[in-house]
This record gives structure tokens, sequence and C-alpha cells, in this order.
């Protein structure tokens, strides 16, 4: 499978990537604790179908010591034991933003008083941050087909 666009090759997509990646950055700098940046980062890309960030999330999740069990169990987050309650809330807003088409009200009080109970005003930013972030990142490898498998880990940090 060939990619539509090569972004890297492109002048224009070569100066907003400028940008995104050092957005990437100061998210990965963030007070939102590591794992759970790693955990929702996949939980969007899973939802919205994105096999170059499951890939790349996976690899760099599994290289900063996330078990097998954890990752695999991503998917069906709210059957699992595996994952604390702020995961959880995390993962629950995740999905709630990600699918804010599919909600009427978009993310529902609930569940933002859950992902507030663990998180202060400045993890909340960026875990919306991250969120919204990895929706793009999402969107713009889904419509270039990006293909996926051959990420390394750290190849992009």
């Amino acid at each position: 499978m060939d990619a539509r666009l090569d972004y890297f090759a492109d002048p224009t997509a070569g100066r907003a990537f400028k940008h995104i990646m050092a957005a990437g950055r100061t998210l990965k700098e963030s007070p939102l604790p590591a794992a759970v940046q790693e955990l929702v980062a996949l939980r969007v890309s899973q939802i919205n179908g994105c096999a170059v960030c499951v890939d790349m999330h996976t690899k760099d999740a599994a290289a900063a010591g996330e078990t097998a069990v954890r990752l695999n169990l991503v998917a069906a987050w709210r059957e699992a034991t595996v994952f604390t309650g702020a995961e959880r809330a995390a993962l629950e807003l995740a999905e709630e933003a990600t699918r804010i088409a599919d909600g009427a009200g978009g993310v529902g009080d609930e569940v933002w008083a859950r992902a507030a109970e663990h998180y202060d005003q400045e993890q909340l930013t960026a875990l919306v941050l991250m969120i919204s972030f990895m929706n793009m990142a999402n969107r713009l490898n889904v419509v270039a087909r990006q293909p996926a498998g051959d990420y390394v880990p750290g190849q992009f940090h």
C-alpha cells in the first residue's frame, strides 16, 4: 500500500508539520502522566481506524514499559480490570470527545466530572489537547492512507 500524499516532501505540509511536531513535543512534556497519554492516543487511534498511530503508540507504550495485557485491552477498557480509575476516566473522555458527532451534547457533564476527579486543570487541558491532537493526526493519516508497520519506537520524538 502506498500513501496518497507524502507530507514530508510537500513544502506547505513541511511548514505546517514543523509546528505540529512542536505541539506534539509540548504535549509529551505536559504534566499528564505518560502512560495516560499513550493509552489515550492508542484508544483514539483505534476508534478512528488509524493504523499508523495504532502502530506508533503501541510500540512507544511498550518501549516505555507498558504491558502487552494492558495494550491489548485498551479496545475493551470498560470491561477490563487492569486500568486505574484515572486511566478509565481519561479513556472515557477520549471516547466521547472522539465520537463528538455521535452525541447530541458533545462531552457529557458526568464524563467531564469523572475526569476532573482525577486530573487538575493543567492535566485536563493537556488531556483535551492530546485527544484533539490525536484526532487531527488520525485524520491526516487516514485520508492519505499512510501505511503502518514500519514505525520504530521514539522515531518522531
